[in-house]
């Protein structure tokens, strides 16, 4: 075999490669409760489908025969594999090798990552475990000079946003631009207490006098309920299964649909309960959850983001096997109000359907914008109107069911007037400009002060004034297209799937995904 000494240095290369950063450092790995990197990927994907790219990059030492004696390789890791026997493409961090920072890649191999699934348009999942993007400050003196900040890679990455679904999962304590590429991403995850995300970590927060354990500075805690991160899970095990039902529900890129599953029926065939479960008092809370896990295909709802913007329920979902945007309003929270947090989820949740053709059903009780000096100092309108844009910007069809209130600028973000509506009543429904009980103070002031007895004035008004707002006066008018039995929900979304689900077209939007 003319070959076989290469072939021998050959084997030998892969098999330093696979040691990582050598037993010790793997051990110490596994004592924190996090597994080691080609473990991570074998947990993801389908079994023996990882196809590594650049798996001999990393730094070899030799003698004075230009024998090779020692490999470090590198702590970045990329390749193909398959998830539900689907293509995707993968990007770790290997955390034993130099704790994962770039000094101790190939930064290439980043690159290349990104790459790869753009130009494959391919689902790209990054398992972050890294300290940071531009190396420690040891690299300083063995480069012999300083780098500046360059994002070679940032504008890779927003196409991605655009083209393909992008998963970020940080598994260790991530900072700077490791942090970065987990948050530029359709879904984020975080395990709790064994990874944190940070701009940077608690060495250098100390020198600005906070003095902070690394989960009190950057903890799932904290980023799953500012929204930089969606989710937080118990395990790297759930993490990953996680990434694999978010996956299920997306196609492989913009070029193609999401994929349609044999439908499942709902959970129950019984929708009578429906009828009752808005509370009469409509300062009343009811709960959401059950409501929409009724409606769709059993087992098939995947909440996002439950942590941050909870004014209202992002999820998504299926119904007759095809794979929808689910936006639901939880009135538990400042009454289904929209924040500055409510705003952004809200815009979130509609690019991700925009950009991977998912209808949007919308199941609304929203009194309006939260108000008050809290909603204007965090500057609730700005974030509002961002809303309100997105909507009337989304292509792709929706469906919506005013359950309670739709009252203001906020209530009126419910669809876009641009198109057809498909847009039902509950009979329950109320919506105006304001609600009755708010504004009656103002529109009959000079009435109810004149008045010999001014409550029980206010109180007639309010009798007269809301004899009139019955949706069914509404309806008469055509200011709705029609008043519903909630019973009939259910089998009104299985007749939109219907006829939507053959007018989606694959292809990129007009407009970019914003993170």
């Amino acid at each position: 075999m003319p070959w076989k000494k290469t072939l021998e240095e050959l084997a030998q290369r892969r098999e330093l490669g696979r040691q990582m950063g050598g037993p010790e450092r793997l051990e110490r790995h596994r004592a924190q409760g996090r597994l080691p990197v080609r473990e991570r990927i074998d947990a993801l994907v389908d079994a023996d489908s990882f196809s590594e790219v650049g798996g001999l990059a990393g730094s070899g030492v030799y003698d004075d025969k230009g024998n090779l004696t020692a490999f470090v390789p590198s702590n970045f890791l990329t390749g193909r594999a398959k998830i539900n026997q689907r293509p995707v493409v993968i990007a770790a961090d290997d955390f034993t090798v130099r704790g994962g920072a770039n000094d101790g890649a190939v930064g290439d191999k980043l690159m290349a990552s990104e790459r790869m699934a753009h130009d494959l348009r391919l689902p790209l999942v990054r398992l972050v475990d890294g300290t940071g993007g531009g190396g420690s400050v040891k690299n300083i003196e063995i480069q012999g000079h300083t780098l500046l900040p360059k994002l070679r890679m940032w504008p890779l990455m927003t196409s991605n946003l655009a083209t393909v679904p992008v998963v970020g999962v940080a598994l260790g304590s991530v900072a700077g631009l490791g942090a970065a590429r987990v948050a530029t991403s359709h879904y984020s995850i975080m395990v709790r207490q064994t990874s944190q995300l940070f701009i940077a970590g608690p060495p250098v927060v100390a020198r600005i006098g906070q003095d902070l354990e690394k989960n009190e500075l950057g903890g799932s805690g904290i980023h799953t309920k500012n929204g930089v991160v969606d989710d937080e899970v118990r395990s790297e095990e759930e993490a990953f299964e996680r990434v694999r039902r978010f996956l299920s529900y997306l196609p492989r890129s913009v070029y193609e649909l999401p994929p349609i599953q044999a439908p499942i029926p709902p959970k129950s065939t019984d929708f009578e309960w429906l009828r009752e479960v808005i509370p009469a008092d409509n300062r009343s809370v009811y709960k959401i959850r059950p409501i929409v896990e009724s409606l769709i295909d059993e087992g098939s709802l995947m909440e996002i983001g439950k942590g941050w913007g909870r004014a209202i329920v992002t999820a998504l979902a299926r119904i007759q096997g095809c794979p929808v945007a689910i936006v639901a309003s939880d009135p538990y929270h400042y009454g289904g109000a929209w924040d500055k947090q409510a705003s952004e989820k809200f815009v979130r949740h509609l690019d991700l359907a925009e950009t991977f053709q998912l209808p949007i059903v919308n199941l609304v009780d929203v009194p309006g914008f939260q108000i008050g000096l809290a909603a204007e100092k965090e500057g609730a309108m700005r974030y509002g109107v961002r809303a309100l844009t997105a909507v009337a910007q989304s292509t792709v069809p929706w469906c919506t069911f005013i359950i309670r209130k739709a009252f203001g600028v906020a209530g009126g973000g419910h669809q876009s007037d641009g198109r057809f509506n498909f847009r039902y009543a509950w009979p329950c429904a109320q919506w105006g400009s304001l609600p009755i009980e708010g504004g009656l103070e103002v529109a009959y002031k000079r009435d109810i002060e004149a008045a010999q007895d001014p409550q029980a004035m206010r109180d007639e008004i309010e009798e007269r004034v809301r004899a009139l707002t019955s949706p069914m006066r509404s309806a008469e008018a055509f200011v709705i297209e029609d008043v519903i039995d909630p019973a009939d929900t259910r089998r009104l979304l299985e007749e939109f799937i219907e006829i939507v689900a053959p007018l989606r077209e694959p292809g990129p939007r007009s407009f970019t995904y914003r993170p």
